[in-house]
């Protein structure tokens, strides 16, 4: 079929034996260039010579069709020429000599009747009257002789004269008797024809005979000479067939394709086998649009009548899609079209450049390979589907989210309606202790407006006729081709049921949710209305796609419990209240990360003289070992704060301390993760002079929002992360802030982003702080709104502290000589400040305490010395002097005279410390102002005299004696 069409397309193909089919160029407008330019120098004519001899050559071909026809019809002609011209010749031959017997017996009874001839005969002279009749009529007669005899044989006339008179012998007894006769003879003259007729008088006898005679030569002579004229006519209609074959057999020749006669077989027989043999529709339709060609398939296919030949496409009841392809100037491709109840793929081609172009139709029933198609296109469709779970399912790490996500991804393209049903450990990150009927819906996704099944939420007890229960029990997937007909789903609630199935949902799934062997939940497939119901290669596929979504469960309910122990711990390692303080209000913000809880940390730690440190830190990972880590670390900068040392030696001695921490850890498993890297910011603020220092160790540095609102980020000098130092010394800054100042300290989550540049987050930060009159909470509230990521992936840690100033009035401070006598005038000076302020409750065992802490200055400190109260929420007295020794509790022998000093100090204040100056060192002491008297002269008495072991100073020389 596909030569039959190609040859048709093609239109003259190879004849066997031939370079080239008769009269068909190689390529386009090789025909014109032969006749518009001669070859290698051939003169046109010569050319054109040449040209129709290879035509002449061509046609003259026995190999083709119209060769052959052409030899026999020139063979015929050649035949049929000779024949006649052969049957013209006979013919003269036997005309001329029937001409002979009518001449002479026309010439003999014409002589014989002509008047006068009797009386001629009775004359005395005979043949003087009648020989010159004779003469005349034989010229006029053609013949050669007209011979009158008498009935006794004497010759009265004759063509020789000589031969007058005497007897002439012939066959004239027939004519004696009275009749006329024709008698053909060889003479002398060769072969002749004599007639002779009787002469009778008028009495009916018969008194003379005349006969006439002429050579059978002589009549043919002039047949001969017509005989040119004849080959003339025959040649010229030899020559006028021969033309007219060759015309047919040219024409012939263009409408074959010049093809032979077994090519003409095997072209009839693959007609033949497209019309009647090969399963695909074949049409061949006119430029005008009107059907030329159907074979059986095509009829059978469209279901065209019988005499659908010959008539328009648009008259066969075609689709009008499909006819107006049919009729169309546009070529097709496996376009399918629908006729009847049959999808049929239409190609379409055309058998001609230009002009009214045929076109050729094949088609091809896809009605079975559509079905067909179709199941390729679920299953290709279930593979993209899972491609989409394993995309769409987890990307959370959240138990609720991935089975609403499951639930997503399967509606509508499996399923109509989707739930999810987990076990109760499973949403709070535990592990199931067993298979439960008892489970709490997680998701629903597919039905709008008022539930008709369960909603999310509901802890469902199935029943143990469910499909669900036998789920669950053997760990495989239930299906429901029928609701209607589940007694056990029905039992479970049978008026929901009822309510169900008037929705128009009829098919169910039912998939236990497994992962490590342990059943999460189980999820239900559900078809509604048109759908079809599940089949048993849906079961498969269901199971599939919850076997991905409970990994997905598994590995956030995992996190779930991780995350959750990680956000208790933190939570725990944090601040869960704000310490009592004068100094500073504080508000504060921590958002773990979504991904994870991380090691951002804060802290807010009283030191003594009413100074407060503010404590930021980040530690690098998420999870337990960045919440352990962290509070590894808050629980040593609180330890080392206890030490009143300087911001930058404390972080001096955390840099130590990670430094040694990351050693052991590695030593000990050789790839145990390290805590360097981690970042603290600690700055200290004295509400007594406004004075704030900074250190940093890799973190950023905070921001000073001043009372007209305006931002400012201080620079600080640059130090590496904890662990990274090498036990460099550290730097610290110190500036001086309003009251009123709000200090903003943060982690790098704040500011930092994927998406977002550092530069990018800092003037961001500083657009939220800016503004004046804001409280800390309020401050807090507006920068997580402004800055707050929608997805963190890191923490954030915010703290924000409004700076108050201590008021002049409730300071006291003097200048001590270094003389034993001028203790008694400044501890008189401080009770009567005491009493001013109203705390004359506290004056005695404040007395005590400025006593022994001023005589232990004056005796083993240098100068200057000076002696400080600050009325804050506790008295404090402090004592400073240019000395860096510091004294410390020992216990006092009963021999000891002193020793007792430090003692009596520790025992009558809340607590008491040294801190270090770089001019020397502070002894301070706290009060309580609240919660009675302070001691009596008795009540020191009796605390001395219970002593059994009194605490002494170690190293005497800094323990004063008890006044």
């Amino acid at each position: 079929m596909q030569e039959f069409f190609g040859r048709i397309r093609r239109g003259s193909p190879k004849s066997p034996g031939s370079d080239h089919a008769p009269g068909r160029p190689d390529r386009p407008g090789q025909g014109r260039q032969e006749q518009q330019e001669p070859k290698h120098g051939v003169p046109p004519g010569r050319w054109s010579a040449r040209r129709w001899l290879r035509r002449l050559r061509s046609l003259l071909s026995v190999r083709s069709l119209a060769g052959q026809v052409f030899l026999l019809q020139l063979t015929v002609v050649v035949l049929v020429v000779a024949a006649a011209l052969v049957a013209l010749v006979v013919q003269a031959r036997r005309d001329s000599m029937a001409e002979a017997r009518h001449r002479t017996l026309t010439a003999a009874q014409t002589f014989a009747k002509s008047p006068g001839l009797l009386t001629a005969l009775e004359s005395p002279d005979p043949s003087a009257a009648l020989q010159p009749s004779a003469e005349a009529v034989r010229r006029a007669a053609g013949v050669d002789a007209i011979i009158v005899y008498r009935q006794d044989g004497i010759a009265l006339t004759h063509s020789d004269p000589s031969q007058i008179g005497k007897h002439v012998i012939g066959p004239y007894a027939e004519a004696a008797a009275g009749k006329s006769f024709t008698r053909t003879f060889h003479g002398a003259l060769g072969l002749s024809v004599i007639s002779a007729v009787p002469v009778k008088d008028t009495g009916g006898s018969v008194v003379a005979i005349v006969s006439a005679v002429v050579t059978v030569g002589k009549v043919q002579d002039r047949v001969n000479q017509q005989l040119p004229v004849l080959f003339g006519v025959a040649a010229g209609s030899l020559a006028l067939a021969a033309g007219g074959s060759a015309l047919v057999s040219r024409r012939l020749q263009r409408q074959t394709h010049g093809l032979g006669p077994a090519e003409m077989t095997r072209m009839y027989e693959h007609h033949d086998a497209v019309l009647h043999a090969v399963r695909e529709g074949v049409l061949i339709i006119g430029g005008d649009g009107r059907l030329l060609l159907a074979n059986d398939e095509a009829r059978r296919l469209l279901d065209l009548p019988k005499d659908a030949e010959h008539r328009h496409v648009s008259a066969l009841g075609q689709n009008a899609d499909l006819a107006e392809l049919l009729t169309s100037d546009r070529p097709a491709t496996d376009e399918v079209h629908l006729a009847a109840d049959r999808l049929l793929a239409v190609n379409k081609r055309f058998t001609a450049s230009q002009g009214p172009a045929s076109r050729v139709v094949t088609l091809r029933d896809t009605t079975e390979l559509q079905a067909l198609s179709g199941r390729a296109e679920t299953a290709r469709q279930r593979l993209q589907l899972l491609y989409d779970a394993g995309v769409r399912i987890g990307t959370t790490l959240d138990v609720t989210r991935t089975a609403q996500e499951l639930a997503e991804v399967a509606v509508p393209r499996f399923a109509d309606v989707v739930t999810v049903e987990l076990l109760d450990p499973v949403l709070h990150g535990e592990e199931p202790s067993g298979v439960s009927t008892e489970l709490r819906r997680t998701a629903v996704v597919g039905l709008e407006g008022d539930h008709l099944l369960y909603p999310v939420g509901k802890l469902i007890r199935f029943v143990a006729a469910h499909p669900m229960a036998a789920g669950a029990a053997d760990g495989r997937a239930v299906l429901v081709e029928d609701l209607s007909a589940s007694e056990g789903w029905r039992a479970q609630d049978p008026d929901r049921a009822r309510r169900v199935l008037d929705h128009g949902i009829h098919s169910l799934i039912v998939v236990p949710l497994r992962a490590r062997g342990v059943v999460l939940g189980t999820a239900h497939y559900w078809r509604a209305n048109a759908s079809p119901a599940f089949e048993e290669e849906d079961v498969s596929f269901a199971e599939e796609l919850g076997a991905r979504a409970a990994v997905c469960i598994d590995n956030a309910r995992r996190y779930t419990r991780e995350h959750t122990m990680a956000v208790t711990l933190q939570r725990s390692l944090l601040p869960s209240r704000v310490p009592e303080q004068t100094a500073l209000d504080v508000a504060y913000r921590y958002l773990p990360a979504r991904a994870g809880v991380g090691g951002d940390w804060f802290d807010i730690i009283p030191l003594s003289g009413a100074r407060v440190a503010l404590v930021v830190g980040d530690v690098v990972g998420h999870g337990l070992h960045a919440a352990a880590t962290m509070g590894r670390l808050r629980t040593a900068v609180h330890n080392f704060s206890v030490l009143d040392v300087p911001p930058e030696e404390l972080l001096g001695r955390v840099d130590d301390l990670v430094a040694q921490i990351d050693n052991d850890e590695g030593a000990a498993d050789g790839e145990g993760q390290g805590i360097t890297g981690a970042t603290c910011l600690y700055a200290v603020y004295d509400p007594a002079s406004g004075q704030l220092a900074v250190a940093t160790a890799g973190h950023p540095g905070p921001a000073v929002v001043h009372p007209d609102g305006t931002v400012d980020f201080p620079q600080l000098p640059i130090s590496p992360p904890l662990g990274l130092g090498a036990g460099l010394p550290g730097e610290s800054a110190e500036l001086t802030v309003p009251e009123g100042s709000r200090l903003v300290l943060y982690t790098d989550g704040l500011i930092e982003d994927r998406d977002r540049d550092l530069d990018v987050g800092l003037a961001a930060l500083r657009d939220a702080l800016a503004g004046p009159g804001r409280s800390p909470e309020d401050t807090c509230a507006t920068v997580v709104e402004a800055m707050m990521p929608d997805r963190p992936r890191d923490d954030i840690a915010l703290l924000v502290a409004r700076t108050h100033r201590l008021d002049p009035t409730r300071i006291a401070e003097w200048q001590v000589p270094r003389d034993p006598a001028a203790v008694a005038p400044v501890r008189a000076a401080c009770v009567r400040r005491l009493q001013e302020w109203g705390l004359g409750q506290v004056d005695f065992a404040a007395e005590l305490v400025l006593s022994e802490l001023i005589t232990n200055a004056i005796h083993y400190g240098t100068d200057p010395v000076t002696v400080r109260l600050l009325r804050d929420r506790a008295l404090i007295c402090e004592v400073s002097d240019g000395s860096s020794t510091s004294p410390r509790l020992r216990r006092a022998k009963v021999t000891d005279e002193g020793g007792r000093g430090l003692f009596l100090v520790a025992r009558f204040t809340e607590r008491w410390g040294t801190r270090y100056t770089p001019t020397g060192k502070v002894i301070w002491a706290e009060l309580p102002l609240h919660g009675g008297a302070g001691p009596s002269v008795e009540g020191l008495a009796e605390i001395l005299l219970d002593e059994e072991e009194p605490l002494s100073g170690e190293g005497r020389e800094q323990d004063g004696a008890a006044g």
